[in-house]
């Protein structure tokens, strides 16, 4: 998902798995970034330059991008290219700013919508996509007390 070289963001909907009031929400435990398409080619800057494309994933609906200061952002990350005076493509560097994305116990995240944003200063690829590996936190508890619950009621009866 971009938009030439213009800040483009497009909203997840998490509705189906985050109720924050009915105690359900979301955990991420890991965040992977496709830049491009499958078969697609990614732009090689001018020659003798480089050329940036960036994405960052946000619970709050953004104008542009932020930075780490911005207490919504999840993930982000920038994809680097650069160019010889030959015009031979010399760089790809991947950097993730917001690191783990492998998040050892899980990112909880309370809000039913997030945002993947995406800008580039040329034109590197025609789509940025990021994949979530999450569980749904609240219900797999509910049944964890439910199950304690159980657990002592059985133990009361038998004297224990």
């Amino acid at each position: 998902m971009t938009d030439s070289t213009n800040f483009n963001q497009s909203a997840i909907d998490l509705g189906a798995y985050v109720d924050a009031l009915g105690k359900s929400v979301l955990r991420i435990h890991n965040i992977s970034v496709q830049y491009g398409t499958p078969m697609e080619v990614i732009g090689t800057p001018a020659a003798g330059n480089t050329s940036s494309v960036a994405f960052q994933l946000t619970t709050q609906s953004q104008a542009a991008m932020v930075d780490l200061t911005n207490r919504s952002v999840v993930s982000s990350g920038k994809l680097i290219l650069a160019a010889s005076q030959d015009d031979d493509l010399i760089l790809i560097n991947d950097q993730l700013d917001v690191g783990p994305q492998d998040f050892t116990d899980g990112y909880l995240i309370a809000v039913e919508q997030m945002y993947l944003g995406v800008d580039q200063r040329s034109t590197v690829t025609a789509q940025v996509s990021v994949v979530l590996e999450c569980t749904v936190y609240g219900r797999y508890v509910s049944f964890i007390e439910t199950a304690a619950d159980d657990r002592k009621s059985i133990q009361q009866q038998r004297g224990v």
